[in-house]
């Protein structure tokens, strides 16, 4: 029985000592100093009387390890903070200041994982506010951020991080090459995010700050990219990249890189919108089957509604009509009408245009019958869209002087207003009779 008691006894002062061995692990070897300084500035601190709260944290912050209580960590940069506005003339001291509160944020992000991407994301934003004229600490710092909280981290801090970059390659500090890594990897990190008018704004003010930056050339960038390319041409991410930053610098989307890169992002990723792209990339080079190969690809992909076929339609009517098309642009401007009322006044305005502007073969009637149909165009524009009948006027005005005489319709067995059929250049339609008045 004695023999048991001691044993019990043995048993309650080892499970003593544990537990103040561990209360001693969170508050530190003077763990009745650290609980008073704790709770003396916490009063102060929930008073908002930060001066006296100032000093006994410090003393808590002295005593007590960083286990002690997360709260004493976040309440500190909170007093830094005031304290660097309050001597922001004194610039030895605030460096000092600064450099104390970005400490904090790191032992919080150390020892309260948990909490590590608020706290990295705070100190990047502190950074941003409080450090200004040290463009590699700050490169550096971003850096290390960016790689830990990846596409958690505030927006904010990518933007300066590509800023920071392109001032050290400007000082020699940084390659080139580096640089454009910098940027691909902010672009890809926003395009993860949440897409908001914030990352929208970000994003474009970040491909702004590269295109400033003259960083590179096309020339450098097609010899930089082209290997990469070629091994790895069923990259999404990288042809991507690739028409992105092209895109962004002067005068560099008239090249095979470009092109290639274009068409293995569509093939890769199809959409009404990279069909589209491609359509404006042929249109541009003069490449007129290509163009209107795309472009149907884009009105017949499945995530293009009925109003932006439509526009597509007249779009390329309009291409098609300048490359001498007449036939596809006619068929494509009365698709565009029937999809979007809208655009019908603009159709048929084109159509008219279409129809005035053919030469065809034949004996008299038949060269001048298209007149009659580009007039009937034109007055159905006036009547879609009352905007456009000054222009329309004009053309019925030049077109009308075209007309036969009644007398030279009347040789060909043709009186005003008879119905007739216009068949000219691969298109056909239904006019009437129309002669000199």
């Amino acid at each position: 029985m004695k023999k048991n008691l001691l044993l019990l006894f043995s048993a309650f002062f080892m499970l003593a000592g544990t537990c103040m061995v561990s209360a001693q692990g969170k508050y530190g070897a003077d763990s009745a100093e650290c609980i008073k300084y704790l709770s003396y500035y916490n009063e102060y601190y929930k008073q908002k009387n930060y001066d006296d709260a100032l000093p006994n944290w410090r003393k808590a912050y002295e005593l007590c390890p960083p286990t002690a209580n997360q709260t004493m960590l976040i309440n500190g940069t909170a007093l830094y903070r005031r304290l660097i506005s309050e001597n922001r003339n004194n610039s030895i001291y605030v460096e000092s200041l600064v450099d104390t509160l970005l400490t904090l944020h790191d032992i919080r992000a150390e020892y309260y994982p948990k909490y590590s991407v608020t706290a990295l994301n705070n100190k990047g934003l502190d950074m941003i506010n409080y450090i200004k004229d040290d463009p590699e600490r700050l490169y550096k710092e971003f850096k290390g951020i960016i790689e830990k909280n990846k596409e958690e981290v505030k927006p904010q801090i990518l933007l300066f991080q590509l800023n920071t970059a392109c001032q050290l390659y400007q000082n020699g500090t940084v390659l080139a090459d580096d640089v454009i890594q910098e940027y691909n990897n902010v672009m890809e990190i926003l395009e993860k995010m949440k897409q908001t008018p914030e990352i929208e704004k970000i994003k474009t003010d970040c491909e702004s700050i590269f295109i400033a930056s003259n960083v590179a050339s096309c020339e450098n960038l097609i010899t930089l990219f082209t290997p990469r390319y070629e091994a790895n041409p069923d990259d999404l991410q990288l042809v991507s990249n690739i028409v992105r930053m092209l895109s962004s610098t002067e005068g560099c989307t008239d090249n095979d890189l470009f092109v290639n890169a274009a068409n293995s992002m569509h093939r890769l990723d199809p959409s009404s919108s990279s069909a589209y792209f491609l359509y404006r990339i042929y249109s541009n080079k003069g490449d007129v089957e290509n163009a209107l190969k795309f472009i149907k690809e884009a009105i017949d992909s499945e995530d293009s509604d009925t109003k932006q076929d439509a526009q597509y339609y007249y779009e390329a009517a309009a291409f098609a009509f300048k490359n001498a098309n007449n036939a596809v642009a006619f068929d494509f401007a009365n698709k565009a009408a029937e999809l979007d009322p809208s655009l019908s006044g603009k159709s048929y305005m084109l159509i008219g245009t279409i129809w005035g502007s053919l030469v065809c073969q034949g004996n008299d009637i038949e060269r001048r019958a298209p007149y009659w149909v580009a007039v009937d165009y034109l007055l159905k524009a006036k009547r879609a869209d009352a905007t456009l009948a000054g222009e329309a006027d004009k053309l019925i005005a030049q077109y009308r002087q075209y007309y036969p005489q009644a007398a030279e319709a009347f040789m060909y067995d043709l009186n005003e207003g008879d119905s007739y059929t216009v068949s000219c250049g691969g298109m056909r339609a239904l006019t009437t009779v129309k002669t000199q008045q």
